[in-house]
C-alpha cells in the first residue's frame, strides 16, 4: 500500500503544535510530514466511497452507570440518522457493542430489537461487526439473525475499494462468544479466520479496509487487545494492501500507524449525557488514495493524505 501522510485536524479548540518533525494533538503523536490541514468536515469533496461509521451503542433499558447512559443511544441515533440522511454516506458500518448487558436473554433480545428498530430509520446498506457485548447473553447466530446479516467475518467491494469486516469474539481455544462463556479481556481472531483473512487479502486487487471491533494495534497482553493482534498485523502487513483499520471497545479516541498502516480507535457513543457526547463520523475514501474521517461531537477528525 502506498505511503500515507497523516494529517491530524485540530477538532473542536483542541490545541496542535508541531516539535522536532512531530505532530503532538491531544495525547497523540504521529510524524507530521506536511502542514495541519483544515478540519476535516471543511472538506467539500465527497470520495470514490463515504462510509458512516458508529461504535459502541451499547443501548439498554437501564439507569446509567458512571459515564454510560444506556438508554440515550436512542436518541443519539436520531441525531446520526439525520446527519447521515445528509451526508449520504454509500452504507453504515456498526463497530460493535450494538447493545448492553440484560437482565435476561430475553430482555437482551428486546434491547435488539429496539435498538435495530431505530437503525432502521438509516436508508443505507449497513455492516455490524461483532463485539463482546452484542454476544454476552445471545449467541452469534441469534445476534446475526436480528440484525439481518449472513456472517460475523467477510469481504466486500465498492468503487475500487475493498472491505473486511473481522470477528474476534473467539476465546483463545477457538470458541466463539455466546451465553456468558467468555472473559471480555480473552479476543481472539482464530486460526481458520486468520487464514481466511490472508486469503482474502491475496485475492483482493484493491486498496482495502479493515474494519473491527478489539484494537489490533495494541500490544497482545494489552487488556481491550486480540490477544493475537501482532499475528493479525502481520498478515495486514504482508499484503501490502491494507491502508487502515478502524476499531472501537476502548471507548476513547486513539490513533497509530504500525507497518504503514492507520489504525482509528473511535470514541463510544454511550459515553456521557446528552447530544453534547455523541460521537460517530463520515469516512471518505478519495481516488487519489487519501482518506478524509470527519468526526461529529466528540469523535477526532483525521486526514491521511497519500504522499
Amino acid at each position: 500500500m502506498a505511503n500515507l501522510t497523516f494529517l491530524q485536524n485540530e477538532p473542536l479548540g483542541r490545541r496542535a503544535f508541531l516539535k522536532n518533525g512531530t505532530l503532538f494533538l491531544a495525547g497523540v503523536s504521529s510524524p507530521a510530514l506536511g502542514m495541519l490541514s483544515a478540519r476535516a468536515e471543511e472538506t467539500k469533496q465527497r470520495g470514490t466511497v463515504r462510509v458512516g461509521l458508529v461504535t459502541d451503542l451499547h443501548y439498554a433499558d437501564k439507569p446509567p452507570a458512571g459515564s454510560r447512559h444506556y438508554r440515550e443511544t436512542i436518541a443519539k441515533l436520531k441525531e446520526v440518522v439525520g446527519q447521515f440522511q445528509s451526508d449520504r454516506p454509500d452504507f453504515v458500518v456498526f463497530h460493535g457493542d450494538l447493545i448492553d448487558s440484560g437482565e435476561s436473554l430475553e430482555q437482551e433480545k428486546v434491547h435488539l430489537q429496539t435498538v435495530v428498530k431505530a437503525i432502521s430509520a438509516m436508508p443505507f446498506p449497513k455492516h455490524y461487526v461483532l463485539g463482546n457485548h452484542c454476544v454476552d447473553q445471545l449467541k452469534k447466530v441469534e445476534f446475526l439473525q436480528g440484525v439481518g446479516q449472513k456472517a460475523s467475518y467477510y469481504s466486500f467491494d465498492k468503487n475500487g475499494f475493498h472491505f473486511v469486516v473481522l470477528d474476534s469474539c473467539f476465546k483463545s481455544d477457538g470458541t466463539p462468544y455466546g451465553r456468558r462463556n467468555f472473559k471480555w479481556t480473552d479476543a481472539n481472531v482464530p486460526p481458520p479466520e486468520l487464514e481466511w483473512l490472508q486469503t482474502d487479502l491475496k485475492q483482493t486487487t484493491h486498496p482495502t479496509i479493515i474494519f473491527a471491533h478489539q484494537p489490533l494495534d495494541l500490544k497482545d497482553t494489552d487488556a481491550h487487545a486480540v490477544k493475537n493482534s501482532s499475528e493479525v498485523r502481520k498478515v495486514l502487513e504482508q499484503s501490502g494492501k491494507v491502508a487502515a483499520v478502524f476499531q472501537g471497545h476502548s471507548h476513547r479516541n486513539h490513533y497509530s500507524e504500525i507497518g504503514g498502516i492507520h489504525y482509528c480507535t473511535m470514541v463510544a457513543m454511550v459515553e456521557g449525557a446528552g447530544l453534547s457526547n455523541n460521537g460517530y463520523s463520515t469516512l471518505d475514501l478519495l481516488e487519489d488514495g487519501s482518506l478524509v474521517l470527519n468526526g461529529f461531537r466528540k469523535q477526532d477528525d483525521y486526514h491521511w493524505k497519500k504522499s
